[in-house]
């Protein structure tokens, strides 16, 4: 009963979800053709500064803060920095952190930034297989990129301690399927497969046998996520015998970019800013729900990336882009937005970046003087500090100098 509940929500949602775009899928795409696609006649859309905000809020926590939020705990004796710090962190399995939200925000704004940029190519008269290949060379390269960060020093004598799984990894192959999605089906349909996608993968974790434990077991050792890896994926697991990054996962997390791309397609349209801020909301709320209600049964955990939990960080990616959107592009609200918008335009070089130099280190011997008297329980904290403001002001140099990293 609960499944047959489920799947009839999620056909009249993803039903709603839609309803406006049939009246602008002009503005998003027309069917294209095997070999060349004609240039699109529409107004160019300006450039929302919420994104790129939204992309630099959302690096923030990678890049610096959360490790300072985190370090605050029993700092200020204060319950609400301590609550705050406790969100910094991920549940050892099921629940949910705001640390859980990070990248799953992420892969939803990778979805919201691609409709911009394939209607570009479109408008330009680019074939279908020139943008195949333009992103599955992005996918090649930010698979060996994430290799490179989540291994350096490559071990590469010891090729069973290599890990495989990576974040970059994840975001090329969601930007890449759904790339495919976008130019071979419409609004609607995309979202009919999200839902086959995440009833699908609801259906296996329940229903496939995992040898030594049977179907249905979500723990840590019985899961059919973790033993599919350690049958199927070779190299080193994150944790042993399970990586939350392997094989069977990357499709849940794929939706998060494809329910993004059905927010840039909102965000396209030739409508007025107030009905876009319905559609986002309306779509916050109805995958939050929805998630919730999943939950019951299929717990919310991003170990898994449970379909729950996809819906859930889907409605919330949904909302905090509303509110981003309507605070900077509708209210014009914009210069608080700077500070976002450097790291923003320059995510993936801090992310590199904050893998390879020790900002840390750098800010104790720059800054480890001025805060040598302070109580040394809060070095670590000053540290971070120091830390966040050099990465910002080297973003700001890359910035002020139009050297931006893109792939």
């Amino acid at each position: 009963m609960a499944k047959l509940d489920l799947t009839t929500f999620w056909s009249s949602f993803s039903s709603y979800l839609m309803s406006a775009g049939s009246t602008a899928e002009s503005t998003t795409h027309a069917p294209v053709s095997k070999k060349t696609v004609p240039p699109i006649a529409a107004e160019k859309p300006r450039r929302l500064l919420s994104i790129d905000a939204l992309r630099g809020f959302d690096m923030l926590f990678i890049s610096g803060a959360g490790t300072f939020l985190m370090l605050m705990e029993g700092k200020t004796g204060w319950s609400w920095v301590d609550a705050v710090a406790l969100q910094m962190k991920h549940p050892a399995w099921h629940g949910f952190t705001f640390y859980d939200f990070i990248f799953p925000l992420f892969l939803f704004i990778a979805g919201v930034s691609l409709p911009f940029s394939l209607q570009k190519g479109l408008s330009l008269g680019m074939g279908k297989a020139e943008i195949y290949q333009k992103a599955f060379r992005r996918l090649l390269i930010l698979i060996a990129l994430g290799i490179l960060y989540k291994n350096a020093p490559i071990p590469f004598f010891e090729p069973s301690e290599i890990r495989l799984g990576s974040v970059l990894g994840r975001i090329g192959f969601a930007g890449f399927v759904t790339t495919v999605l976008y130019l071979n089906f419409s609004s609607r349909t995309r979202l009919a497969w999200v839902g086959g996608i995440l009833l699908f993968y609801y259906a296996a974790l329940f229903l496939i046998p995992v040898p030594g434990y049977g179907a249905g077991d979500l723990s840590f050792e019985g899961n059919l996520v973790g033993w599919f890896d350690r049958t199927f994926l070779p190299g080193r697991l994150l944790q042993g015998t399970y990586d939350e990054l392997g094989l069977l996962t990357q499709f849940p997390a794929l939706c998060l970019t494809v329910l993004g791309a059905a927010a840039g397609d909102m965000l396209r349209k030739q409508q007025k800013d107030h009905k876009k801020l319905q559609l986002l909301l309306l779509s916050g709320i109805g995958c939050m729900a929805l998630g919730l209600l999943w939950s019951l049964h299929f717990p919310i955990n991003k170990h898994l990336w449970s379909s729950s939990f996809i819906l859930l960080t889907g409605g919330m990616a949904f909302l905090t882009l509303a509110i981003f959107f309507w605070v900077i592009d509708v209210l014009k609200f914009q210069k608080w937005a700077f500070f976002f918008k450097v790291i923003g335009m320059n995510s993936l070089t801090i992310y590199l970046a904050y893998r390879f130099i020790s900002f840390g280190a750098t800010s104790r011997l720059l800054f480890g003087g001025i805060y040598a008297p302070a109580p040394e329980a809060w070095h670590g904290v000053f540290q971070a500090l120091g830390g966040l403001a050099l990465v910002w002001i080297f973003l700001y140099f890359l910035y002020r100098n139009k050297l931006f990293l893109k792939v």
